[in-house]
């Protein structure tokens, strides 16, 4: 069996772990300038700290070992370091000629880190899987960047689709399992993210991998910051089959709620729910902690609403392994009988 049917047969079981927050990991490291750089980038022209991404090149043990720390905490799912990993991204550290080889070597560094876990506990990979993280960009193509022409946009709609076809390239090279285009907060964006998957697999003749799908809802309007409410979001995007849908990002799980109960009830695929750790205090730090965090989504999963569950930011491996206890008391999300099927 294969690692697509492998995690379909999971999901229809349990309740699968999703990591926790990358970002946050690498905080406690404290790196300097000069980690970030390594050996190889020491006389590169631009500041490179911030450019996380990068440290799966300069400072591969880092990553390594926070993916194995979320292994242990229970995850089966390990998203890669990839976050910003396509050329319109990085063009803010002057490394946009760097996207393919960041995205292999994320994708490696998660291989291993899974492999190395699974050995030293005697057990096979097949019930861990690597999912390639394709984030949202730092440009958008629904909005203008400027006030006052809002007609226009600072990238198309076809620069934006090549630079994610580059990265998927880098990401299935590597060895991912699943693609997950996640923190969406422009569906045209993940619609180029869609279609570039989608045009990949077709030049490459071969079998797609599951793609999930998470979006960001920003505030309590209940919108995504183009404006989509979530049902609107929903039908935009379930032309590409995904495996799962879900929400990530801006909001911590008690103000999700609402929304993870609506799309529970709207999708024919599994629901996905990785909050951040509460709401950020005056300080831009999360003080949930992973008690409150999981007896929040252990409510969702209680009611019904969850096939997949983690972290966004803040969460640690504490909050995961507390999500991963609390999900044992529960059953997953059933598919709902769709008519005709």
């Amino acid at each position: 069996m294969n690692k697509a049917a492998l995690l379909k047969e999971a999901l229809s079981r349990e309740i699968v772990i999703l990591d926790g927050a990358m970002g946050t990991m690498i905080q406690r490291y404290q790196l300097s300038e000069l980690d970030f750089r390594g050996d190889r980038f020491k006389e590169w022209p631009q500041d490179l700290k911030g450019n996380n991404d990068l440290l799966s090149i300069t400072q591969p043990q880092i990553i390594r070992a926070i993916h194995t720390e979320y292994l242990a905490a229970g995850a089966q799912i390990i998203e890669t370091n990839t976050f910003n990993s396509q050329r319109v991204s990085l063009a803010d550290y002057a490394m946009q000629d760097m996207a393919y080889e960041l995205n292999v070597a994320a994708a490696k560094v998660a291989r291993e880190a899974v492999a190395s876990y699974c050995q030293s506990k005697g057990i096979t990979e097949d019930n861990h899987w690597v999912a390639g993280a394709i984030g949202p960009m730092n440009k958008t193509l629904s909005l203008s960047p400027d006030v006052n022409q809002p007609g226009y946009r600072a990238v198309t709609f076809d620069e934006v689709a090549e630079a994610y076809y580059e990265q998927i390239k880098g990401l299935v090279d590597g060895g991912v399992d699943i693609l997950m285009v996640e923190t969406i907060f422009d569906t045209l964006n993940a619609k180029a993210a869609l279609f570039a998957i989608n045009q990949y697999f077709t030049d490459q003749a071969e079998e797609p991998l599951p793609i999930m799908i998470s979006g960001t809802i920003t505030d309590a309007s209940g919108r995504t910051l183009s404006g989509q409410v979530l049902e609107a979001f929903y039908i935009s995007l379930m032309h590409a089959k995904p495996i799962s849908i879900g929400l990530n990002c801006a909001l911590g799980a008690a103000q999700m709620r609402p929304y993870i109960e609506e799309l529970a009830h709207l999708a024919s695929c599994y629901v996905s729910c990785y909050p951040n750790a509460g709401l950020p205090n005056a300080m831009g730090e999360y003080d949930e902690s992973p008690e409150i965090t999981a007896a929040i989504v252990g409510e969702f999963a209680a009611n019904g609403w969850l096939n997949i569950v983690g972290g966004c930011c803040g969460t640690t491996p504490e909050h995961i392994e507390a999500i991963a206890a609390e999900m044992k008391k529960h059953q997953g999300r059933s598919l709902p009988e769709l008519a005709g099927a």
